[in-house]
């Protein structure tokens, strides 16, 4: 995968700020998510275990041919937060008229993922991907719409579940100041459902999570010269009950010390401990209202799954 010298820079900060500085282990969950990172994610949404993906499509087809006449406006642009391949996307784009939709952005650090949804998305509306973070895409498009158009953001598959609370505020601000007014978004979130239904989604049978996990070590190893032996990490899954949140980590099989030449820093793992890699947040309907509105949105529209628990959510940005 292609990166920027600015963006190696960042990741190889917080590789070593991570796994290399203070007492516990962590690296942040979007860096998961290259191009095999992004591909293995894919696969996991097609695995039986993870009912979420299926519900969220579900979902976004029920609220899909209600979102043009919510929206408003003669003229929109939809841009896709982490849009990976794009296929949820298409059934949104699919429900406006022909030639109101003046351009789908995709925005994901997969460059790989990016093509993939030009190549299934083109001739449907004019595609203008952009490889990049969620900040510097929203930075983009702000800079780039055209007077007098409605811009609608797609957040689907409960991703911003990867952000803790404060994570959350953060973003949501940060949305906000880079919407206008009559602009809108449409959320995803996971809402509670029992543990043993929810954990296996998380760890499934066929190792693919497990996969997916380890990958975020291969990129240390393929960016930043990292010499991490992936076999010795076994992938764990922990369930935060009071915290509301499924956690992804991997466990140390024996002592080890990592040199990481590209961070300018060495790992060091005892047997047993672990590298924390992901939290999912899970809600409850009532304070997914309340922390939107408390950023600044307005409601325009809910829709829930009834078989496996997802609220796609759509917000109005005009305070």
């Amino acid at each position: 995968m292609e990166r920027g010298p600015r963006a190696l820079a960042g990741f190889a900060r917080d590789v070593r700020t991570g796994l290399c500085e203070g007492t516990s282990k962590s690296l942040p969950a979007k860096y998961l998510y290259d191009d095999v990172g992004a591909a293995l994610f894919e696969a996991i949404t097609r695995l039986p275990e993870y009912g979420l993906a299926r519900a969220d499509g579900r979902t976004v087809a029920r609220c899909a041919p209600e979102l043009p006449a919510r929206i408003g406006g003669r003229r929109v642009i939809v841009a896709e937060l982490g849009s990976g391949s794009g296929w949820k996307s298409r059934r949104i784009l699919e429900a406006f008229p022909r030639g109101r939709v003046l351009a789908y952005r995709p925005i994901d650090v997969s460059r790989k993922s990016l093509e993939l949804c030009e190549r299934q998305l083109d001739g449907l509306v004019p595609v203008r991907p952009f490889h990049g973070s969620y900040e510097d895409g929203l930075r983009d498009l702000r800079d780039w719409r055209p007077a007098g158009a409605r811009v609608l953001v797609l957040f689907l598959g409960s991703s911003i579940g990867n952000f803790d609370p404060r994570g959350r505020r953060e973003f949501l601000a940060s949305l906000q100041s880079h919407l206008a007014p009559g602009d809108s978004v449409l959320l995803g979130f996971d809402l509670m459902t029992a543990r043993d239904r929810l954990l296996p989604a998380y760890d499934d049978p066929a190792g693919v999570t497990a996969a997916f996990n380890r990958n975020v070590l291969g990129r240390v190893n393929r960016e930043l010269g990292g010499m991490f032996d992936l076999p010795s990490f076994r992938h764990i899954v922990r369930y935060d009950k009071s915290l509301l949140r499924v956690e992804m980590h991997l466990r140390s099989d024996r002592d080890q010390q990592v040199a990481i030449p590209g961070a300018g820093a060495t790992c060091r793992l005892r047997r047993g401990e672990s590298i924390w890699t992901e939290s999912s947040h899970k809600f409850r309907a009532r304070g997914v209202r309340r922390e939107l509105e408390a950023a600044g949105f307005a409601p325009a529209g809910e829709w829930i799954d009834e078989e496996w628990p997802v609220l796609e959510g759509l917000w109005s940005a005009d305070r």
